[in-house]
């Protein structure tokens, strides 16, 4: 199906790091004109679902300026370089975050976190063959870990609890693949 919106110009309003936000200017099917935003994350990231012992899963809080709040997630960022590949990234944002390095790491789901205004992409890994490392924080990083049974992680998704989008999204997949 092709689109009847049509954007007519894009502007750059900022350059950051990983980042970048444009004005886009959109000629709607009527004939009307819109500035709508639009978010470039120009690095793309990954994510992990540690399982360790019995299937229960490895998470992470760490405060989130956003929110003004602790979350609990799943370990992720972003990639070093457009074009590194994500499995490594992977890797190393779980040996970074929680401390652990995986033996084996399968790709879970890739996924679009916010398509109505950014075009960010997350690839999750499911690790597996947990062994203890050393956790290398960056400085303006504050995490904590803690074991969850995916049932009780489950339950804080409905409850409101957990909803950083790629770590329901990751959670579900995973008790998904439990299932089969």
């Amino acid at each position: 199906m092709e689109p009847k919106i049509k954007r007519l110009e894009r502007i750059l309003v900022k350059k950051g790091a990983i980042l970048d936000i444009y004005t886009d200017k959109m000629q709607l099917p009527n004939g009307t004109v819109e500035l709508w935003d639009y978010v470039e994350h120009r690095m793309g990231a990954a994510a992990v679902v540690p399982v360790v012992e019995e299937g229960k899963v490895l998470m992470i809080h760490q405060y989130r300026p956003a929110l003004e709040r602790m979350t609990l997630e799943i370990p992720a960022g972003a990639r070093d370089h457009a074009t590194e590949d994500t499995k490594i990234c992977a890797a190393r944002e779980l040996e970074e975050e929680t401390g652990y390095r995986a033996k084996t790491l399968s790709k879970l789901l890739s996924l679009k976190t916010t398509v109505a205004f950014c075009n960010e992409s997350v690839d999750i890994y499911l690790a597996k063959g947990l062994t203890k490392t050393k956790q290398n924080l960056d400085a303006a990083e504050e995490i904590e870990t803690e074991i969850f049974a995916i049932e009780e992680l489950i339950e804080r998704i409905y409850a409101g609890e957990i909803q950083d989008g790629k770590t329901v999204a990751a959670l579900l997949a995973y008790q998904n693949l439990r299932g089969r």
